[in-house]
């Protein structure tokens, strides 16, 4: 099937939230059909979401003046200009099934919801094991996700790997996220830095309330030494005025030095670049929670009528909020009971305690492996060739002693390239880790025209260590033997180190440049005990 199908149009939800859990759906779309253009449909207000995806081609977007009956004619006349050979409707509306139907693509997938499976080729019935159906004991317990990736199972029998949600930003995002934040809390580099959304789309039945989240910024700031920045949308203003006013006179300048108010004031871009750089995220069951999520920063979600099993935030790191009462989750907009005890009997302790069990504490060294560790062998796939460098155990070891994690992160190109076998890779790193005695190796098994997020220099193997290692990226180092290397450590604001041991020998933004490895260890230890 996938020979016939060139042209995809995937319709895209119109909730924050769910767009980013669709993220995987779409993932195993492009690579069930990787020769297929592939555009997507969506509302204006979710689009920024994919900018930059590697598995998306086209965006087209959804916008108020295809709303009225013209409207939606003159859309589906745009689609069918495009000649698509398919449409997947991750979104469940009529609509979405009827503007496929008039642009004439002649496959359309969809679950059969909402009455609209005699306009689909392939209506997907929706299982009760599948269906959020509200107020029922038979409620689906798995994640939102696997709403997505079921529709693509039973259609295509795709089978998703990767079930991480994933939003790609640009490095000059990063940068300048970063750039703005250390102009506002000058200390940044160094000092906690916890985001904070107190609003929620939803309705008042998922927000946690105002006083409760004064008083959890009071307690970073005089008790965790930390800066606070607030966030939310242009309608959750008076939220954050609501919040700010709790504050006593005596607490004001403290709160001045160490609160930015960024509500209203940023777009989903850079909603998104700006959490990418915060230690953790404290959230209501929202859009920006799964943002967060997805970056990966860890999350502290509070919960009230909504079902974190469901809804809540992917993968590990993170942690729950709730209180399990007899009435809860019964997925209001606001309380029918009148009460909101969901909400209400969540402290100010439970929240703060939860922030503390999740923020990153562990220092650690991250380890590029060839040139660095050992000698670079080009692509590297027999035993035979795999030489360690002389000085690399006793170093670890008195890095060990000093109290750091040790992380192998590479680059392996070569298994896309057809050139190394990925289970050579598995294999050479789990001698290494155990011979050497280094904790954890991650690797990247892309192509570099892939553009995937976990090839060096992006960051997002470290912050996966940061979730699952808790591990500090500010008090961190890197060391590696290519300015790929030190751009890492530069985009996650670990010190890195360049050891002329491997390709580069000199980086005019490297911490330090190092002799060999030796070298780079006692550089670390030296600034360890300068401290």
């Amino acid at each position: 099937m996938a020979e016939n199908i060139k042209k995809i149009l995937i319709r895209g939800v119109n909730w924050i939230g769910d767009a980013v859990i669709t993220t995987p759906a779409i993932k195993a779309v492009k690579k069930a059909f990787p020769d297929a253009n592939i555009s997507i449909l969506v509302r204006p207000w979710v689009a920024e979401l994919f900018h930059g995806s590697p598995d998306i081609d086209e965006i087209i977007l959804y916008e108020d003046k295809f709303n009225t009956i013209t409207g939606k004619f003159r859309l589906a006349q745009i689609l069918r200009q495009k000649n698509f050979d398919m449409a997947i409707l991750l979104q469940n509306a009529f609509d979405a099934a009827l503007i496929a139907w008039l642009a004439g693509i002649p496959k359309r997938v969809g679950y059969s919801m909402d009455a609209r499976g005699f306009l689909l080729t392939k209506a997907i019935p929706v299982k009760g094991t599948e269906h959020r159906a509200q107020n029922s004991e038979h409620r689906q317990k798995r994640h939102q996700v696997y709403y997505y990736l079921n529709l693509l199972k039973e259609a295509f029998n795709i089978d998703a790997e990767d079930i991480e949600p994933s939003i790609h930003l640009k490095k000059e995002e990063i940068h300048e996220a970063r750039g703005f934040l250390n102009s506002k809390f000058k200390t940044q580099n160094s000092k906690l830095l916890i985001a904070i959304n107190p609003g929620a789309a939803y309705g008042s039945a998922k927000r946690w309330k105002p006083d409760r989240f004064a008083e959890l910024i009071r307690r970073i700031i005089e008790e965790l030494n930390g800066n606070v920045i607030l966030f939310g949308s242009k309608s959750e203003v008076e939220i954050a005025d609501d919040i700010l006013n709790k504050f006593t006179s005596c607490h004001s300048s403290l709160v001045t030095r160490h609160l930015l108010n960024m509500v209203g004031k940023t777009s989903l871009r850079q909603l998104a670049a700006l959490i990418s750089e915060c230690d953790a995220f404290i959230t209501n069951d929202s859009g920006p929670m799964h943002i967060a999520s997805a970056l990966p920063v860890p999350v502290v979600a509070i919960f009230g009528s909504t079902d974190p099993h469901e809804t809540g935030p992917l993968g590990k790191g993170h942690s729950i909020v709730c209180k399990q009462l007899s009435c809860s989750p019964c997925l209001e907009r606001e309380c029918p009971k009148g009460h909101l005890k969901c909400m209400e009997e969540i402290t100010a302790d439970d929240v703060f305690n939860a922030l503390r069990d999740i923020l990153p504490k562990e220092k650690a060294v991250f380890l590029d492996r060839d040139g660095t560790l050992i000698e670079d062998a080009g692509y590297l796939n027999t035993f035979d060739k795999l030489k360690i460098f002389p000085d690399v155990l006793d170093a670890i070891k008195r890095l060990k002693s000093a109290g750091f994690k040790l992380i192998g992160i590479t680059n392996q190109s070569g298994i896309a390239r057809g050139i190394v076998d990925e289970g050579f890779v598995r294999e050479s790193n789990a001698y290494l880790q155990k011979t050497l005695g280094i904790d954890a190796f991650y690797y990247c098994p892309h192509h570099p025209d892939d553009n995937c997020l976990c090839r060096k220099p992006e960051p997002l193997l470290l912050r996966k260590t940061r979730l699952e290692h808790g591990i500090n990226l500010k008090i961190s180092y890197v060391i590696g033997d290519k300015e790929i290397d030190i751009m890492l450590a530069r985009q996650t604001g670990a010190k890195g180190i360049l050891v002329k041991t491997g390709e580069a020998n000199d980086s005019s933004d490297a911490d330090f440049i190092a002799e060999n490895f030796k070298d780079a260890a006692d550089w670390i230890l030296n600034q360890l005990s300068s401290q």
